[in-house]
């Protein structure tokens, strides 16, 4: 492993180094955001231990940070994949501990990193594996070849806007030349709102609550979320990323009840339009007197809800965008890629919210067991 004193290259410097100006250029622009001079909040935000049975930045910490940066990219050929993973999870045990001189003097705060490997490279130990599988082809795609798939995912995650480039920049620098990076995209979420005992959701770009239904309880997330087994993959899970630009200016020239009747929730609220709370499970039978269903037939709520589809729960994250275009990145875990993929087959018929969808770039990757010092990062898949 190269010591963690190695000097940036120039490549990864000049990378973090424009992230770090737009990241200081948003940062400053978010309410509550610390005033020049003072050096409180997101410094001060707790950390999270990256070692453990299951990595850090799916659960853990709740609610999920603001600032999130998705690295993708691919091996380069005849690059084995155990010593770059080894080296990554060194690397990340340093950059959370702040012993990184990477970290250029920043304190990592509640930073997480999370790793996951693409449907090649768990092919090629073993087809039958979960996370073997790529995503199928939807409608509404404008993906170019480079923004398909992938071999490794870099999630990174922090409170610190200005943190969350400058650790990329250092485990691409681990990196080096043994991987090709295909495409990134930088993302925020909006400002938590109370959802039910301790769990809360964020806004979305368009204004609606996002992320609200989900494996929340230990239960739900053995069910649902966590791979039971095989023994290589067991503890882990399988990340699902879309990045969609989405028509903010028409969805906005609709009048507040039609958007809501798209989602299917209150927009002020995000109580479902069958009524309850906010944390209600939607009451998908629920009809006016003259017999019209309160929740429309081609709302997003309906279309999307995981007992219509008959598959599990997805622990969902949306991320806004502002570049390339206005929109999202949406990422979910699950303990089986068909979760994802009946439920877009599900919507893609006649969802009214993919109406003002484009999705840019697809990719699925297994997210790795859990590791530490003595178990490196990858081993139980690639020993």
């Amino acid at each position: 492993m190269r010591p963690a004193d190695h000097h940036p290259s120039r490549r990864a410097f000049f990378g973090v180094t424009g992230a770090v100006m737009a990241a200081g250029l948003t940062a400053g622009c978010e309410p509550g955001s610390p005033q020049p001079g003072r050096s409180d909040a997101p410094a001060t935000a707790m950390p999270v231990s990256p070692a453990g049975r299951r990595q850090a930045g799916i659960t853990l910490p709740q609610p999920a940070q603001p600032n999130l940066l998705a690295v993708v990219a691919d091996l380069a050929d005849a690059v084995p994949a155990g010593p770059l993973l080894a080296e990554l999870g060194e690397a990340i045990l340093a950059l959370t501990a702040g012993t990184d001189a990477r970290l250029l003097g920043l304190p990592p705060g509640d930073l997480t990193v999370t790793i996951g490997v693409g449907p090649r490279l768990v092919r090629g130990v073993d087809p039958a594996l979960p996370g073997a599988a790529d995503l199928p082809e939807f409608s509404r795609e404008r993906i170019a070849p480079q923004a398909r798939g992938g071999d490794l995912l870099i999630q990174i995650c922090g409170s610190d806007a200005l943190v969350v480039p400058v650790a990329a920049a250092a485990l691409l620098d681990q990196a080096g030349d043994r991987i090709r990076e295909r495409w990134r995209q930088s993302a925020r979420r909006g400002a938590n709102i109370p959802v039910d005992r301790g769990l809360s959701a964020p806004r979305n770009v368009v204004g609606f609550l996002d992320g609200i239904v989900g494996p929340h309880t230990t239960v739900q997330e053995q069910r649902d979320l966590w791979l039971a087994g095989p023994a290589p993959v067991a503890d882990g899970t399988i990340a699902v990323l879309r990045r969609m630009e989405l028509d903010v200016a028409r969805f906005a020239r609709l009048s507040v009840a039609e958007q809501e009747a798209v989602f299917g929730r209150s927009r002020a609220t995000g109580i479902p339009l069958s009524g309850g709370t906010i944390s209600s499970d939607p009451d998908l039978g629920a009809k006016t007197p003259d017999g019209r269903y309160l929740i429309p037939a081609d709302a997003h709520v309906r279309r999307a809800h995981s007992s219509v589809v008959g598959v599990g729960l997805m622990l969902r994250r949306s991320y806004s965008t502002d570049e390339p275009a206005p929109g999202l990145l949406f990422v979910s875990f699950q303990n089986e890629l068909r979760t994802f993929t009946n439920t877009l087959a599900h919507m893609d018929s006649s969802d009214a919210l993919l109406r003002f969808t484009t999705t840019t770039a697809s990719a699925t990757f297994l997210i790795l067991p859990g590791f530490d010092r003595q178990h490196p990062l990858g081993a139980t898949l690639f020993p």
